[in-house]
């Protein structure tokens, strides 16, 4: 076990690496090119970075004619590296769960997307207004259950809510946000959310990258449906 873990560290701990994680996080399945841009190495480098990653399980790998495109292995990577995340980003509160200000709109911190779902100022907010609300309860320190009325509320928005038991461990998951240090709404819940909101043009992202932005009629919806100042 000392062993995974200390090889698993090591993964992480080179810069190149850890770009190439951090690009993933978006969902994405991107080519060996691209990450090589990504974390300003060689295609050669580049390779052997993706490979020994591949080796430690933490990305997988699908071929597509000449090309391979890569992707985070699973939603736990995902999770780890948020929580890695929350340890090493540079401090924004002055107390322990209090936010210092508002991230700038079109930041990274203000909205992004954390491997499929909202993550970000705006996906903190959502999470904690559902939860006043009633649409969703603490389950537990990992999950969120949804109520009666939040299902009512996800369906009146386009958003199916699984009800068999088999679909309830990762449905409403709590995610802990590394820059504002709270708990934003990840799981099959979130990725649906996010989606939604996508389709419904309320959210685009910004060029190639993490940050997405809250268009106008976005604004306009979240302040109708939740009460939430996003811009």
């Amino acid at each position: 076990m000392n062993d995974k873990l200390s090889s698993t560290a090591n993964l992480l701990g080179d810069p190149g690496r850890a770009a190439i994680l951090l690009r993933l996080m978006s969902g994405l399945a991107l080519p060996a090119g691209e990450l090589a841009v990504t974390a300003n190495v060689a295609p050669q480098t580049a390779s052997e970075h993706l490979a020994k990653l591949v080796d430690g399980r933490l990305l997988n790998v699908e071929r597509q004619g000449r090309h391979r495109y890569y992707r985070l292995a699973s939603a736990q990577v995902a999770d780890a590296i948020e929580a890695l995340l929350v340890l090493t980003a540079r401090s924004s509160v002055s107390d322990v769960g209090t936010v210092s200000s508002r991230p700038q709109v079109g930041s990274l911190g203000h909205a992004r997307t954390c491997y499929g779902h909202l993550a970000g100022w705006v996906g903190v907010q959502i999470a904690k207004k559902l939860e006043e609300r009633g649409m969703i309860k603490l389950d537990n320190a990992k999950s969120y259950s949804v109520t009666v009325s939040g299902r009512e509320w996800f369906e009146a928005i386009g958003v199916g809510v699984p009800s068999s038991a088999a679909t309830q461990k990762r449905l409403a998951v709590r995610c802990l946000d590394w820059t504002e240090r709270r708990h934003h709404l990840a799981g099959t819940l979130g990725c649906a959310l996010f989606k939604r909101f996508r389709e419904l043009r309320w959210l685009i992202p910004i060029g190639d990258t993490r940050v997405v932005r809250v268009t106008l009629e976005g604004r306009t919806q979240v302040w109708r449906l939740l009460g939430i100042a996003v811009g």
